[in-house]
C-alpha cells in the first residue's frame, strides 16, 4: 500500500467530541503507515497539553499549535511535547 499524507485541522477544545474523534481518525492512519499532520487553531490549542494528543506526536504525527492561539487561550506554551511545533 502507498503511504499517504494526511492532514487534520482541529479548532475545538478536548471536551468536544470531535477532538476524540480527530483524533481515532489520526491514530488510525499511523496505524496503517500514513503520515499524519495536525494543525491546532483557536480553541483546539487546548488540545496540546493532552495525554491523547501527546501521544499522536510519540507515534510520530506532526503536530502544530498556533501560538497566537494559545496565547489567546491561555494556554502555556513552555512545556509543550518537544515533538510539537508552535507556529503562526
Amino acid at each position: 500500500m502507498n503511504s499517504k499524507k494526511i492532514g487534520f485541522l482541529l479548532a475545538l477544545p478536548p471536551s468536544h467530541t470531535s477532538a476524540e474523534t480527530v483524533h481515532g481518525l489520526a491514530h488510525t492512519a499511523l496505524d496503517a503507515g500514513h503520515e499524519v499532520y495536525l494543525y491546532l487553531i483557536d480553541e483546539g490549542v487546548k488540545n496540546i497539553h493532552s495525554d491523547r494528543y501527546r501521544g499522536l506526536a510519540q507515534e510520530g504525527a506532526k503536530i502544530f499549535a498556533c501560538a497566537y492561539g494559545c496565547q489567546q487561550h491561555h494556554v502555556p506554551t513552555e512545556t509543550i511535547d518537544a515533538k510539537m511545533s508552535l507556529c503562526g
